[in-house]
Parts: C-alpha cells; sequence; structure tokens
C-alpha cells in the first residue's frame, strides 16, 4: 500500500512537470509545496520561470520527503516534520490548512457553497440530560448554574459544554432507591459529564452514558452507547465498570477510550494510561497504555493491538477528524454523526486508503472540496450526500 501511495503521486508529479495534470492535481501540488515555506519569492512570480522554479521545488520536496530519488534543487529546502504523515502524499485528505488553501484559490468554486454551510454546520456542545421520572433537559453551552436536585445530588452546567454531579449533604441522609440518569447527545452533538465520583466523562455525537445519581454500594457501573473519553477517579474499593454491548470495561482509575457505536464492526477500547481489564463472551483481557482491545460484535472475541494509535482515537476529543489508513465509507460515518447528515452512496467505491487530519470546526464545503479531490462526487440534497467515484477524464490514474 506504501509503495502504491508512492506511485501514484510520483506519476502526478511526472503529468504536473509534463504540463498535463488535471487542475485539482495543480493546486495539490502547489498546496503541498506551500506546506513547506512561505512563497513570497520570485517562485510565485506569474511567469515562465517562475513556474518552472516552482515545480522544480516542488519536486526536491516531495522526493525528499518519500523517499525517491532526489533531483538536483534550484536551491536547497529545508525538510520540516510539519506532520507527521505529510510525506504519504498520495493522500489527498491532509488537513484544514490544505482545505484552506484550496479554497482560496479562486478557482471553480463549489456550488451554492454558502447554502452547504448554511443548512449543514459542524456539531457543537449539546445533549439531552433525562432524569428519573423521564424529565428531559435541554443541555448547550448556555446552560450555567443549577439545572437540577435529584435524591440529594446538585446538577449543574459550568457553561462551557459540562455537565457536574455533586453530592450534598442532604444525600448523605438518603437511603432510598438511587435514581438512574442519561446524557445523549444527539447527531452533531458533543457533552462533557463529570460524575458524582469525580470522574470525567466526555461524550463525542451520537453517544449516550447512563449512570446512577450516586454511586453507592462495592462498585461503580455506567452504560455506554457510542463513544466516549474516560478520566476515570481512583478508587480501589469499589471498581469502575463500562458496560457497553457485549464487553464490560473494569478500570480502578485510569484514561481510556472506548468506541462502541453500533454502526460499527467491532467495539474498540484503547488505553492512555493506567489500566483496564476488558470482558467479552468467556474471555477478558488486562491492556497496558498504548493498547488497544477489539471486540467483534459478530463473534464477541478479543484481539488487542499492541501499539494503537493514540493520536487517532483521541483525535475527536482534541477537536479533529483523523483518518488513518481510513476507507472512505469510514470516514463518511465520522462526517454523518458530526454533521447531522445521512449518507449514499452510487455506483462502486475504489478500495482507496485516506491519511491526514482536519478541523471539526471545517465547514462541510470544504470537506467536501477535499474529498472530491480525490475523484469522488459528492452531491448535496437537503441534509443528504450521495458519494459517487469518477475516473479523471485527462489523466492515466496507476
Amino acid at each position: 500500500m506504501e509503495q502504491k501511495k508512492k506511485s501514484y503521486f510520483l506519476k502526478i508529479l511526472e503529468r504536473y512537470r509534463g504540463g498535463n495534470a488535471s487542475p485539482e492535481e495543480i493546486r495539490f501540488l502547489e498546496a503541498y509545496y506551500n506546506l513547506y515555506e512561505d512563497r513570497d519569492d520570485a517562485v510565485t512570480d506569474a511567469n515562465e520561470h517562475g513556474y518552472a522554479l516552482l515545480k522544480d521545488r516542488i519536486h526536491e520536496n516531495i522526493l525528499s520527503t518519500i523517499g525517491g530519488e532526489r533531483q538536483p534543487a534550484v536551491k536547497p529546502v529545508p525538510r520540516i516534520n510539519w506532520y507527521r504523515y505529510a510525506g504519504i502524499a498520495a493522500v489527498l485528505l491532509l488537513t484544514l490548512s490544505l482545505a484552506i488553501y484550496f479554497l482560496n484559490t479562486g478557482k471553480d468554486p463549489l456550488p451554492a457553497t454558502a447554502q452547504i454551510d448554511e443548512n449543514i454546520r459542524p456539531g457543537g456542545n449539546k445533549a439531552i440530560l433525562t432524569l428519573a421520572g423521564g424529565r428531559k433537559i435541554v443541555l448547550d453551552d448556555r446552560r450555567s448554574g443549577e439545572i437540577a436536585r435529584q435524591a440529594g445530588i446538585r446538577i449543574s452546567g459550568s457553561g462551557n459544554g459540562q455537565l457536574v454531579y455533586t453530592v450534598t449533604p442532604e444525600n448523605m441522609e438518603n437511603e432510598g432507591p438511587v435514581p438512574e440518569h442519561a446524557v445523549s447527545t444527539p447527531n452533531g452533538g458533543q457533552y462533557q459529564v463529570v460524575l458524582p465520583d469525580g470522574t470525567s466523562v466526555f461524550l463525542n455525537s451520537a453517544s449516550t452514558l447512563t449512570f446512577p445519581a450516586v454511586f453507592r454500594g462495592s462498585e461503580r457501573v455506567v452504560g455506554l452507547r457510542g463513544e466516549a473519553y474516560f478520566e476515570v477517579s481512583k478508587d480501589p474499593s469499589h471498581p469502575f465498570r463500562v458496560k457497553s454491548g457485549t464487553q464490560t470495561v473494569e478500570v480502578m482509575g485510569t484514561h481510556f477510550n472506548i468506541n462502541a457505536y453500533e454502526d460499527e464492526p467491532s467495539m474498540r477500547t484503547t488505553l492512555v494510561e493506567g489500566a483496564v481489564k476488558v470482558y467479552a463472551g468467556t474471555g477478558s483481557l488486562v491492556l497496558a497504555p498504548g493498547q488497544q482491545a477489539s471486540v467483534s460484535r459478530s463473534e464477541k472475541n478479543i484481539l488487542v493491538r499492541r501499539n494503537a494509535d493514540l493520536e487517532k482515537e483521541l483525535a475527536w476529543k482534541n477537536g479533529l477528524f483523523s483518518f488513518e489508513g481510513d476507507h472512505i465509507k469510514d470516514i463518511m460515518r465520522n462526517i454523518a454523526r458530526w454533521y447531522d447528515v445521512d449518507i449514499a452512496y452510487e455506483g462502486e467505491l475504489p478500495d482507496i486508503d485516506f491519511t491526514g487530519q482536519i478541523s471539526r470546526q471545517t465547514r462541510l464545503s470544504e470537506v467536501i472540496r477535499i474529498l472530491e479531490l480525490y475523484h469522488l462526487r459528492i452531491k448535496v440534497s437537503g441534509k443528504t450526500l450521495t458519494v459517487s467515484y469518477h475516473e479523471p477524464q485527462n489523466t492515466n490514474r496507476p
């Protein structure tokens, strides 16, 4: 796969140098060059010498990055580790910076771009709190101060997408049943919950956390559908357990991420620090930091990945989409959840892997623009994105 990506990119470069590249490929290579240094010298001059110089510098940068045969350069260009995978240049989904560059070229704007961005916006801090008895409270950035009290628990909002549970003196004397609560994020939503024991839970889009309003007894048990990042408060005498689908994750005090969306083929538990034990079916295993357990929904067996990509798994929490060797359908599932859109497909899609990062605050039209540079067509009708693939007309794709 790696050699395939290099070969494809080198062929784009050859077409560029020979004057046969498509407009999209030209803009991509120019943007790639722009990642290395500011274009404030003669290379940007709109003359034949400047254009040739630009091509030579792009060639030098690309070959030095991906390990190809180096060619004489007009001027040495320093290599920088701007982005860990910038050298895997067959990939056109790079970063927000690249997206902005393409949009600012002023060429071939997307039709109805403004309308797309007005109707379909990136997600934000929003959720629904469901109290015992069924009362629902809408949560957003404006929620601050006390929101509700139940069973001696004060529930308050911080005003920045955080819900905090606080045990009051009243609760210490309350021996009645413990009410069950739930916080649910819709498509296009995210929220943080601080549980009564001090545990912080960061919920991704289309996710639900169920939990008791206060932890009593010998263990702390919560339920999860979707994805969440946990920072569990240490309490060795009261183990913390997360139940999601057919798996249970047991921790004493640690940081980890669980991806348990029902439309994903497996459930992934990724450990950042501490230790967790994952149970599924009749098996179990203990994870060390940097490892990931994957539980198949169909077979319920546990597989372990010893060198998990923590950057990718935690990207959503850090405000990013991260695609490391992902297929277009993997990418579109993430886009559907965050932008609250439906996805449809037309025709056969090639087996292409995408790699790169992009901000989750990127306008949808920018995301579409990047994907279309890879010969995808994305039609927007209302809140439905229809994805298809078309071969380039004037190039010979490897």
